[in-house]
């Protein structure tokens, strides 16, 4: 994974060391690595905010050698990548929250939001799993209720994973049923609330008030967004707009195995203020894991 953007990066990086460490001899090589981050997917913002942090670090550092070089680049380019995924002012421990809300006698509702196709639904059954393996107990809302065979498709992996789902008819109001999922959960001391909502294109204003509903009715404890690492800027536009409308308190990021370029983790934080806490590497329920910041950073910035 990410292969593009290292390959991208270390190329821009190989002419950073070719020249003198001065703000005139770096402006041609600082925009090679501009247009490389920005030809994988990270937005414009972040590239130009990355490069001149880059330049900065390097015009302040007096050395001559090309390996000292090409460290201390790699070393730049790694601090301000880090800089950007741990800016969001929240701090997310999900498992502190459930924790919290368990001994004050209350579930934790996560409403799961996100485009068609982005993997929303295997994406709530990895979340599932992930719990279960903490021994936590949890109920799946079927909110989406617009789609003939969404409900059909979530009762499947609620049955493999052995949890309960609340539903109705295909037509019902989401909003109902997110309210009678949370209902049960009280009831019945159930730790987690999950609450699927219909997948919809974020230029749907009349689709995304529907949203806002069940945002009004659950009151959830997390917002969370699912993006797909492989449409790259389009998932951060997307991001951008659900957070408008609703308000994103953190995202999960799937088909990251698949990436080869890697810049939609840093522009979905950048266009959210909100940090990623889980990502997809596969199509089983045991391929998710927390999103670990500094591996993120290594990954995409890996010396030759």
């Amino acid at each position: 994974m990410f292969k593009k953007f290292r390959d991208g990066v270390n190329s821009a990086v190989e002419s950073i060391t070719q020249r003198d460490l001065t703000k005139k001899a770096l402006e041609k090589p600082l925009y090679e690595l501009q247009l490389a981050l920005i030809a994988n997917n990270v937005a414009v913002p972040i590239a130009e905010k990355i490069t001149k942090e880059v330049e900065q670090e390097l015009v302040k550092t007096k050395v001559g050698r090309l390996s000292s070089k090409k460290k201390l680049t790699y070393d730049a380019l790694r601090k301000s990548v880090m800089k950007i995924l741990n800016a969001p002012k929240d701090k997310i421990d999900l498992l502190e929250i459930i924790r919290e809300n368990k001994a004050n006698g209350e579930p934790t509702i996560l409403a799961i939001f996100g485009p068609n196709g982005a993997g929303k639904t295997t994406t709530i059954a990895k979340l599932t799993q992930f719990l279960i393996n903490k021994k936590l107990t949890v109920v799946i809302g079927a909110g989406d209720t617009f789609r003939a065979g969404a409900i059909d498709q979530i009762s499947k992996h609620c049955q493999r994973l052995g949890v309960k789902i609340i539903k109705q008819d295909y037509g019902s109001d989401p909003a109902a049923v997110i309210y009678d999922t949370i209902q049960h959960a009280r009831s019945k001391k159930v730790d987690v609330v999950i609450a699927d909502t219909a997948g919809r294109l974020q230029t749907n204003k009349n689709l995304m008030r529907e949203l806002q509903k069940i945002v009004r009715v659950a009151e959830p404890d997390l917002n969370i967004f699912v993006a797909d690492a492989l449409t790259g800027n389009d998932a951060a536009m997307q991001a951008e707009e659900y957070n408008k409308m609703i308000g994103i308190d953190a995202s999960i990021l799937t088909k990251v195995d698949a990436d080869p370029k890697g810049g939609a983790a840093l522009s979905i934080v950048y266009s959210t203020d909100a940090p990623i806490i889980f990502i997809g590497v596969g199509q089983k329920y045991s391929d998710f894991k927390p999103f670990d910041a500094k591996w993120f950073a290594d990954s995409i910035i890996a010396e030759k």
